[in-house]
């Protein structure tokens, strides 16, 4: 299967691919003249052929257009700050599972040191949900929101996402009281074209979060029994997701 990769424009029938993914391709991959790869501007995708390799670009000559298959589902991802290696590690997985949208979240139980740091994490973030998607080969890479706060995000979040899914959004707050219903309960024969998932810090929502997010309309759900981290309830849960609503 032939490696993807973002270019910024397509100029007629030509591209040119700098940066980071440049030295990529040239150095480690060491591409040569008449090598084909696919090349997406975030909205098309080309065949494309290696034309010139120079020290800071790969230029490329368009083949062909290939077909562009559109994602049947429009996922969101509110997800708690937590420490940087598992909030990170969570950014690539869920930007492997489709993630369109991903918003971090400055929850009442996140670490005050990290939700300081974080607005200078936010170009580093940034390269990871790019290279994730390359290497996953989604046309584009998600959407990186400022973080907020829940009591701020749940209530806008759900009205802007209603409006535009014409009210057939589900928006969901990943749970680990006992009393929460399984995710499949809610799940089932449900139909809709786009989600919101919440995920919270380690120790959990507060009863202020949580009153906030029902106020918005998400209804709570629950993994089953066992605690989960944050970094493997994001892909639980975007797994469930994916099957019940896309399959």
């Amino acid at each position: 299967m032939r490696r993807r990769f973002f270019v910024p424009a397509f100029d007629g029938n030509v591209a040119r691919l700098t940066g980071d993914s440049a030295h990529h391709l040239a150095r480690v991959l060491r591409a040569a003249p008449g090598q084909l790869y696919e090349l997406s501007d975030g909205s098309s995708l080309w065949l494309a052929r290696v034309e010139r390799i120079s020290k800071s670009a790969v230029e490329f000559a368009l083949v062909e257009q290939l077909p562009v298959v559109p994602d049947p589902l429009h996922l969101t991802l509110l997800l708690s700050i937590v420490k940087f290696d598992r909030f990170e590690w969570a950014l690539e997985k869920a930007t492997e599972l489709g993630v369109a949208e991903i918003v971090p979240l400055a929850a009442a139980r996140s670490e005050k040191a990290l939700i300081a740091a974080a607005g200078k994490r936010a170009a580093r973030w940034q390269k990871i949900l790019f290279e994730a998607a390359q290497q996953s080969r989604r046309l584009r890479a998600p959407i990186l929101q400022p973080a907020g706060r829940p009591l701020d995000l749940f209530p806008r979040m759900a009205a802007e996402r209603a409006v535009a899914s014409g009210n057939s959004l589900l928006s969901l707050l990943l749970s680990e009281r006992p009393s929460a219903p399984a995710l499949r309960t809610v799940l089932e024969g449900k139909r809709t074209t786009g989600a919101i998932l919440a995920i919270g810090p380690e120790g959990g929502w507060t009863d202020d979060e949580f009153a906030s997010a029902f106020r918005a309309g998400f209804h709570e759900v629950s993994l089953g029994p066992t605690i989960l981290r944050t970094e493997t309830a994001v892909i639980a849960a975007l797994s469930v997701l994916r099957f019940a609503l896309t399959l």
